[in-house]
């Protein structure tokens, strides 16, 4: 089997309303779609992703000039293409866009093997569950009035979600602590509850809205302080008993190896692009395990499903209905777990005509 072409597609998918996080304005998900292609017919498809379609062309960029170098092998030398790709981006840097695409183009080599051999990632990886456990991801944002906050918490929790996100970012703290006590009380002490800073605070300020919280049994404390501090990270996890979350922002096994020897973050949460695809991912993932750290994936949640099957220090993962619009399969979702797809590769194919609807001109 010989890859044969790499070809790119760019959608754009608007939310009715904007969501704002404590540093993001979201009006839409604008993402490059990847097909690699092989002489035998089978394909494999990898996505990216970003906030503005003025960066897609970029990206689109970055791809194809790696794609030039997979044209010609066996998809089955995953590690080897992987290895070689990790050369081919030295110059330039193995931070940003350059992993990006790299990314993209491992998410997509995987599928691929998998579909032309009838069997899921997970089982090629060597699987471990049939489900995972989800915390609803899509809502509960700093933008929402007090009132709006308790009734989606309400709402997830009656949809049969046993854990749930919420955003913190208001000026003071006491407003963000406010909140988050509103939504513990309406929720209940069964449920999982999660706060996401978005990076958007000072390290004094992280640990005085922590400190405030504790009494809330949140499960993790996300990305505190900028993602680049990672001994500002560090000291807010010493000085909180609520386990701190970071990762989505760090690129590859030697970012996170930094974050695990400096005790940045209890919960490490790789995000597919920016890690560098599912064989990155697996490094990441048994290296934390050598710490006794769990992984938790960022947002990719159709495509991190195949690694929650494989990997056992994933404990829970996000549910993130940003994608579900353009696949033709659906999340199937029970008593707020995730079934874990047993279809070939990774379990998820772009949709034709949903491609068509989202597509921006190039």
């Amino acid at each position: 089997m010989k890859i044969t072409r790499v070809i790119t597609d760019w959608v754009s998918l608007p939310f009715e309303t904007p969501l704002r996080s404590a540093i993001h304005y979201i009006p839409a998900i604008d993402c490059v779609l990847v097909r690699v292609e092989s002489d035998e017919g089978s394909f494999g498809e990898g996505l990216l992703w970003t906030f503005g379609p003025s960066r897609l062309p970029v990206l689109d960029a970055m791809v194809m000039s790696l794609a030039e170098r997979i044209v010609g092998r066996d998809p089955h030398e995953i590690s080897g293409i992987a290895r070689d790709l990790w050369g081919e981006i030295n110059f330039l840097g193995h931070k940003g866009v350059t992993i990006f695409a790299l990314g993209a183009l491992d998410m997509a080599l995987w599928d691929l093997v998998g579909k032309a051999h009838g069997e899921a990632v997970a089982s090629r990886l060597g699987r471990a569950r049939d489900r995972v456990r989800a915390y609803h991801s899509g809502g509960l944002w700093i933008t929402r009035s007090l009132d709006e906050l308790v009734a989606e918490a309400k709402q997830f929790k009656a949809e049969g979600f046993t854990a749930m996100k919420m955003r913190f970012g208001k000026p003071r703290w006491q407003e963000d602590a406010e909140r988050a006590a509103a939504v513990r009380e309406a929720v209940g002490p069964e449920i999982t509850l999660m706060a996401d800073a978005n990076q958007a605070f000072t390290v004094n300020h992280a640990i005085r809205l922590g400190r405030a919280i504790e009494r809330y049994d949140l499960a993790w404390f996300e990305e505190p302080v900028q993602a680049h501090d990672l001994e500002g990270s560090a000291r807010v996890a010493a000085a909180l008993d609520t386990p701190i979350a970071s990762g989505e922002t760090e690129y590859a096994r030697y970012g996170f190896r930094d974050m695990l020897e400096r005790k940045a973050a209890d919960v490490l949460m790789p995000d597919l692009q920016r890690v560098g695809g599912i064989s990155e991912f697996v490094r990441v993932a048994h290296m934390a395990a050598a710490f006794d750290v769990p992984v938790s994936p960022h947002v990719y949640t159709e495509q991190s499903l195949q690694l929650c099957g494989a990997l056992a220090n994933i404990e829970i993962t996000e549910y993130m209905p940003w994608f579900q619009p353009l696949y033709n399969e659906a999340l199937q979702i029970e008593a707020g777990e995730i079934l874990i797809p047993d279809r070939p590769g990774l379990g998820f194919t772009f949709n034709p005509d949903a491609v068509a609807k989202y597509r921006l001109a190039r």
